[in-house]
């Protein structure tokens, strides 16, 4: 069992525990119980990078290429190499200097299309998240011995194992000395060693910190629409949000130019977490609202909605409170809001 499952427990435990029990209203002190064996075992999935979680099992490259194609190439293509919808995981561009060195050195190179293989470090991370969230529409149903095949077939096309390769949890700590780019991320955290601590307190930025975000590259306009609308692509399980594409390119191109966005009180506040520029995407597009409230006249309307937050103006979804946000960034956002055109 991994540690921080082990904490949520002990945790839990202690929640109903006497004390805490004792404090309850009268009725109520049978209330929560310990959590049976079978419920840990249900959420202790996670593997680690120490290969700590894996469960026992085998999948050859074989094996892997006919749940492949029945289970994963009509969003990845046959070999992996698809960007209709993803992007592509191999694309055969990895070398034999790479697989040595444990540095993709084309990964430097901004005209070479960049993979899932080429990058990814760790092999338990792919091995854990085809296994938690695959496939797409029907995650969680995939064996452990389909998720060993799987990633042996992946590993066959990148050239990182041959064709006869058979991965199992007792091999997967070798087959990592393999990979790729193992070599091509930062050790020094505390999620990588199970005796580190992550970071919380956010000490590695707490001056001069770029909190803001400046896009520098998009689409081409006449690329924007070329798959329908991205906005209206949200898949049967989890939502994938995308910009509204369905507007031509340049028209399109005129309505993301909004100009004096406070990118950094939007950013930092989390607002850009439920808003985007253009379009739907939790709640609505930062145009629709500047345009419904245009020329508002000081904007306490607004305010009042940020702070303590609403719903039914834009549909049933509530907008939580943001009580948190300070008053510079609060006055910044709502002049910008109000200053829209109708």
């Amino acid at each position: 069992m991994s540690s921080w499952v082990k904490f949520v427990m002990l945790l839990l435990t202690a929640m109903v525990s006497t004390s805490w029990v004792m404090a309850l209203p009268e009725g109520l002190e049978a209330l929560g119980r310990p959590a049976t064996e079978g419920e840990v075992s249900a959420w202790d999935i996670d593997v680690r990078p120490d290969f700590a979680g894996l469960p026992p099992g085998s999948g050859d490259v074989w094996a892997g290429e006919e749940i492949w194609l029945a289970q994963c190439a009509s969003c990845h293509g046959d070999f992996g190499d698809s960007n209709e919808i993803f992007a592509p995981l191999v694309l055969g561009n990895i070398t034999e200097g790479d697989i040595a060195s444990g540095r993709v050195a084309s990964l430097t190179d901004p005209a070479v299309t960049r993979t899932t293989l080429m990058k990814v470090p760790t092999l338990s991370t792919l091995w854990d998240y085809i296994y938690r969230a695959m496939p797409w529409s029907a995650p969680k149903t995939l064996s452990p011995d389909e998720v060993y095949a799987l990633v042996a077939y992946l590993l066959n096309l990148g050239y990182v194992v041959d064709d006869d390769f058979v991965l199992s949890n007792t091999n997967m700590e070798k087959t990592q000395t393999r990979m790729p780019n193992r070599n091509g991320m930062s050790l020094d955290h505390g999620l990588w060693s199970v005796s580190g601590a992550p970071d919380v307190s956010g000490s590695s930025c707490t001056a001069n910190c770029n909190v803001g975000t400046t896009v520098t590259s998009s689409l081409p306009a006449y690329a924007m629409n070329a798959h329908g609308n991205l906005a209206e692509q949200v898949r049967d399980w989890g939502p994938y949000p995308g910009i509204w594409t369905e507007m031509e390119g340049e028209q399109l191109a005129e309505a993301t130019m909004v100009a004096d966005v406070p990118e950094t009180a939007l950013s930092a506040n989390g607002c850009t977490g439920c808003h985007q520029m253009v379009g739907q995407l939790v709640g609505p597009g930062f145009d629709a609202i500047r345009a419904k409230y245009a020329g508002e006249e000081n904007g306490a309307y607004l305010r009042d909605k940020i702070v303590n937050g609403g719903a039914g103006v834009w549909g049933s979804m509530p907008m939580p409170p943001m009580s948190s946000v300070g008053e510079d960034a609060l006055q910044e956002i709502v002049a910008w809001l109000i200053s829209g055109e109708e």
